[in-house]
């Protein structure tokens, strides 16, 4: 789905090549300052390499259109804005910016997906912090994008919720075909639902 050829990135990303599968739980692990949240925001086109190409679909990121792309390739950063508004109304800004239809019964079923047991009216701002984390998601997840980036989305959380977080994702990923690649330091997690992992050290990087 992405390959990498010749990428560079300022002094600390140095990748000849690397190949990232469609359809995959591919998680993304190595020290920090290796490079792992801006691989991520390359692949949203967010920022863009000092030199070399990223292929999407065999087409460089460069010549695809930056709104278009982020419409199918979502990013989750590691601490989600939660707005000081009711669940409901964080669930449909996204929607909203992308023209997308729902219905109650869609932000009722989100949220049991991510099992999150509050009311579509409830204030948002009242969360916990694994309660607004997986708001974030679901909101995210809303979205029917092809391409999920999470960068570290359980860091701030506790060890339950961590594991809840990561197997809600997985699952989703996996029902609905799409493709997920996610940043994490946690190599437990990485070994247990990954079906590829890319390890970064330095401006090294090894797949397995």
């Amino acid at each position: 789905m992405f390959k990498f050829k010749d990428v560079t990135y300022q002094h600390f990303i140095n990748i000849k090549e690397m190949d990232i599968p469609g359809n995959q739980i591919n998680f993304l692990v190595g020290d920090s300052g290796t490079g792992k949240t801006t691989i991520l925001k390359m692949l949203a086109k967010l920022i863009s390499p000092t030199a070399g190409t990223i292929y999407y679909h065999q087409q460089p990121l460069e010549d695809i259109d930056p709104i278009e792309h982020r419409k199918k390739i979502i990013l989750l950063p590691q601490k989600a804005h939660i707005f000081k508004q009711t669940i409901k109304d964080n669930l449909i800004i996204g929607l909203k910016y992308h023209n997308k239809s729902y219905t109650e019964n869609d932000l009722i079923n989100i949220l049991k997906e991510v099992q999150l047991n509050k009311k579509l009216d409830d204030d948002a701002s009242l969360l916990s912090g694994g309660e607004q984390q997986r708001l974030a998601l679901a909101r995210i997840l809303l979205l029917d994008a092809d391409v999920y980036l999470l960068d570290e989305p359980s860091s701030s959380l506790d060890q339950f919720s961590e594991k809840l977080i990561i197997k809600v994702v997985v699952e989703y990923i996996k029902k609905t075909n799409k493709t997920l690649i996610m940043v994490t330091h946690n190599l437990d997690i990485a070994n247990e639902y990954a079906d590829h992992v890319i390890r970064l050290d330095g401006m090294k990087k090894e797949v397995s």
